[in-house]
């Protein structure tokens, strides 16, 4: 197969799987390594600048609003102090320990267990009592909800929990609406993928060849049209239904990976 096709379709994992709760890099890693892909962090990281081009995108009108009113409205400063509040967790220990995280988690088998034990995690929350009073406005997010989306945002560092899905469900334990908790994590996107791009690039930037780039924005291109269509999809999908069914996905994905892992398709 063409490495540009490989590129493309890796193109479409991230951006399909970057804001569902069923972890993007889980699923680049189990797809690179079936295409046979030499992937790296680099490429990883960059293509994700595609998903925040989209997010700003799809939400350009109300951050344009926010930018013109920052300075008088007392509820976008709140709401984007929480942003920051939500970032640092995990940006401080994605700075500290990235590089031993991607040399001993980034494997087929830690996806396969990580995506099991999300699931059943996805299930218990669904399943519990309803909120009585729950958080339905960006704006009235506590600094403590926003530290333990934070929180909860540290464990997406270990491939197969899915930034996406551990922001989820940390704001919906400490009493976000799902659809609130869901666009939260959107909002979150911007600052934490934009600034790992950033960072990963200037790491990496004297590794780069020249036709390292084709593959690098195409593959960003391709994320960032998918993950429109995947933002849209899912702020429908969350106003009308609960997570359960991704639990039963990502329960059947690991069941499978392990089993793919065991017949030798795909390394341990």
């Amino acid at each position: 197969m063409p490495e540009l096709i490989k590129v493309i379709i890796l193109g479409i994992v991230e951006g399909l799987t970057e804001f569902l709760p069923i972890s993007s890099t889980g699923h680049l890693i189990v797809f690179a390594a079936l295409l046979n892909f030499t992937t790296s962090k680099t490429f990883e990281i960059f293509i994700q600048i595609g998903t925040v081009v989209a997010v700003i995108i799809f939400f350009r009108a109300e951050l344009l609003k926010q930018v013109s009113t920052v300075t008088t409205d007392k509820g976008v400063q709140r709401l984007w102090l929480n942003i920051i509040i939500a970032f640092i967790p995990a940006g401080i220990v994605g700075f500290i320990f990235a590089d031993k995280i991607n040399e001993l988690l980034f494997r087929p088998i830690v996806v396969a267990i990580s995506l099991i034990i999300g699931g059943i995690i996805f299930l218990i929350v669904e399943r519990r009592p309803q909120l009585s009073n729950p958080t339905v406005t960006l704006e009235s997010i506590t600094p403590r909800q926003a530290l333990a989306v934070g929180i909860s945002q540290i464990f997406s560092l270990i491939p197969g929990v899915s930034r996406s899905g551990s922001t989820i469900v940390g704001g919906m334990l400490f009493g976000l609406d799902r659809a609130i908790a869901t666009r939260f994590t959107f909002f979150l996107a911007i600052p934490t993928l934009g600034i790992a791009t950033l960072y990963s690039l200037f790491k990496s930037l004297k590794t780069i060849q020249g036709n390292d780039f084709v593959n690098l924005l195409l593959g960003a291109v391709v994320a960032g049209i998918v993950a429109w269509i995947a933002i849209r999809w899912l702020l429908n999908y969350v106003a009308h239904h609960n997570f359960i069914a991704f639990g039963y996905y990502r329960i059947i994905a690991g069941i499978v990976i392990i089993l793919l892992v065991l017949v030798h398709i795909l390394p341990g």
